[in-house]
């Protein structure tokens, strides 16, 4: 049986294209997952735990203005995460989280507040990327173990949204054919 990381580095892989990360509080777990799979350096860049908020702008590029207004736990800061860790990373696409994994709000965000964003090339992602909004429960590991797993969902919606140009070859090489 597959994981979703497993698919996700799959898929970069035939293609051709590449991955960063820009994490905040999964703290790494998102590219814990992705380098767990065999064979992940060939499409996985690297990543960047920007938990400080002073990093997202001076490593990943968020606006401050953006920051200053919202805090960190916003979905236009998690697009800017996306974009700022693809186009730092020099990678094809970028994902990102940022949210409130417990056990006290922050940024004026209840505890289960998560937004994670994905920005990439092509007709799959619309221009700036993707976010989603998620509001989970249970514990900040239960928290954190689930946006690691959302992240790379909407990582895999896109990328099934997104011509590669060797959809037939893929086919043949999954029926056994040349």
């Amino acid at each position: 049986m597959s994981s979703p990381a497993a698919d996700v580095v799959g898929l970069l892989t035939v293609r051709g294209q590449s991955l960063a990360v820009a994490e905040s509080l999964t703290g790494g777990l998102v590219a814990a997952e992705i380098t767990s799979v065999p064979g992940a350096s060939k499409a996985f860049r690297g990543s960047v735990t920007a938990y400080a908020t002073e990093l997202k702008h001076a490593v990943l590029g968020v606006d401050t203005d953006l920051l200053a207004a919202r805090g960190a736990v916003d979905p236009q800061v998690a697009q800017q995460m996306a974009a700022g860790v693809r186009a730092a990373l020099g990678a094809d696409w970028g994902i990102a989280t940022t949210g409130v994994a417990g056990p006290e709000p922050q940024d004026g965000q209840p505890v289960g507040t998560v937004f994670v964003a994905v920005c990439g090339p092509g007709a799959g992602s619309a221009p700036g990327g993707k976010v989603e909004a998620l509001r989970l429960n249970g514990d900040r590991a239960e928290i954190r173990r689930e946006s690691v797993r959302s992240v790379l969902a909407l990582l895999l919606r896109e990328l099934a949204d997104e011509p590669s140009g060797n959809e037939r070859a893929q086919d043949t090489e999954r029926n056994g054919g040349f």
